[in-house]
């Protein structure tokens, strides 16, 4: 019987679980100190429902298909912004929410793609441009928090499609024109400009390497800088990027992605667009991504092993008074050697013994695991 995972989906255990987890904790703090509400969803739901009307959408067409016993079609979710269809009836407005949890996606497995992945989801239903800033705001928070240095760009899909109306781009021929230029930070330019050439497109290439203040004659320029504004007052910046256009078609207004040095796939994105005909923004993080990009030692959590020397019920005690005060604790009766050998395989960062001998002075010993140095400390000290 085979144990391998299938291509495309790993397990986590140990340290990288206990980061992940941690990344998971600080995306809902963030999230939660602007007033977004956790929303849990079901990982299957109708194909239709799935598909909506994005069926042309690069990631719509690689969903997991399913059929249950009664020949119903399912799919696994591919986001979760479809499923806000469900959630928002009834809401009050704005509704602010986020959602953490696995999709899936049914494509080639390639560098840091991956098959199954955790999505971080917040969405502001009913949003203006200081929803679009709050968004972005609460990414900069984050990757403060995680200590990763980033560049937060954005452009507008209502910027894009002035543009290619004066370039009188058809429109039938505007939203594959718009997925050849979101290709232009991924594949040569000679070969986005034969790309373009089908279409007639190719002067945007010389369009878009213009300098920002080229774009202020464009009307649509003006929600940009109004973006911009908004951003100074939250305390950061955003960059301009006028190729920059997201695959998914349902964008109508601002749209931006977050790019680090260290990795050349986004590693948060998002837009606005509209909702149930109401107007709506919303982003989504990748957790895999952060956790690669996460220093290593950034997670660190300190680990006690409270190691009993035939004096089981007091080092009980006092593993759970330890544990009382938020700290992990690892309780053993084994071995010194085999005590130690583990404590070093767990990274245990101190060892403290309980011993008779000790405990009749009111003392436990205490071994710091990587200097190997050892004292006597009260068990008034410990409490």
């Amino acid at each position: 019987m085979k144990t391998e995972t299938v291509k495309g989906f790993k397990d986590f255990t140990g340290e990288e679980a206990e980061k992940r987890e941690f990344i998971r904790k600080i995306l809902v703090e963030s999230f939660e100190s602007y007033g977004f509400e956790p929303a849990e969803t079901p990982i299957i739901e109708f194909k239709e429902f799935v598909q909506g009307e994005n069926v042309r959408d690069e990631a719509v067409s690689d969903i997991f298909r399913l059929e249950d016993r009664g020949g119903r079609e399912l799919a696994l979710r591919y986001e979760f912004t479809f499923q806000l269809k469900r959630l928002m009836e009834g809401k009050k407005m704005p509704y602010k929410r986020y959602t953490i949890g696995p999709v899936f996606r049914d494509e080639p497995v390639t560098g840091n793609r991956f098959r199954q992945f955790t999505q971080c989801d917040i969405d502001t239903i009913s949003s203006d441009v200081n929803s679009e800033a709050e968004v972005l705001a609460v990414v900069n928070r984050v990757l403060e928090k995680l200590e990763i240095e980033s560049v937060i760009f954005i452009n507008n899909r209502k910027l894009l499609n002035e543009i290619l109306e004066k370039e009188k781009i058809k429109l039938e021929d505007r939203d594959k024109v718009i997925c050849e230029i979101d290709k232009m930070d991924k594949l040569e330019e000679k070969e986005v400009y034969n790309n373009l050439k089908k279409y007639g497109a190719q002067n945007l290439i010389k369009i878009f390497n213009q300098p920002e203040k080229s774009f202020e004659k464009y009307e649509s320029y003006s929600e940009i800088k109004n973006l911009k504004n908004y951003c100074k007052i939250y305390g950061f910046k955003i960059k301009f990027n006028p190729a920059l256009a997201r695959g998914l078609s349902y964008y109508n207004g601002s749209v931006f992605e977050i790019k680090t040095k260290e990795m050349k796939e986004t590693i948060c994105g998002g837009g606005s667009y509209m909702f149930n005909e109401v107007q709506s923004t919303g982003l989504s993080f990748g957790l895999d991504r952060l956790s690669m990009l996460l220093k290593e030692d950034f997670a660190k959590i300190e680990r006690i092993m409270v190691l009993s020397i035939n004096q089981e019920k007091e080092a009980i005690k006092l593993a759970e008074k330890l544990r009382s005060k938020g700290l992990n604790c690892y309780y053993s009766n084994a071995k010194i050697s085999k005590a130690l050998d583990y404590a070093n395989s767990k990274k245990i960062s101190k060892v403290i013994f309980v011993g008779e001998k000790e405990l009749k002075e009111n003392k436990v010993k205490v071994k710091n695991m990587e200097s190997g140095e050892e004292q006597l400390v009260s068990m008034d000290e410990i409490n």
